[in-house]
């Protein structure tokens, strides 16, 4: 699949879960698939824990993140 595409499985409503970004068609954080491979779990483990979400799931998940840290510019405090 392109990034394209699996950006298109990832929703952002405000009508579910806050308007956090999600796995469309769950309730599935964004941030929750990256914190979870952020510590060292597996795909295989995160799909284990969410039997709704597929290797594509994870993969758009990464995308999601790759995309924003593009678009933002990130203020690190200067050094003593």
């Amino acid at each position: 699949m392109t990034p394209k595409q699996l950006l298109k499985r990832v929703t952002v409503n405000p009508n579910v879960a806050g308007g956090l970004p999600c796995i469309r068609g769950t309730r599935i954080f964004i941030s929750i698939i990256l914190d979870s491979l952020a510590e060292g779990l597996t795909p295989e483990q995160i799909m284990d824990h969410y039997p709704h979400l597929t290797l594509d799931d994870i993969h758009a998940a990464l995308v999601y993140a790759s995309e924003l840290s593009r678009e933002n510019v990130w203020k690190v405090a200067a050094g003593k």
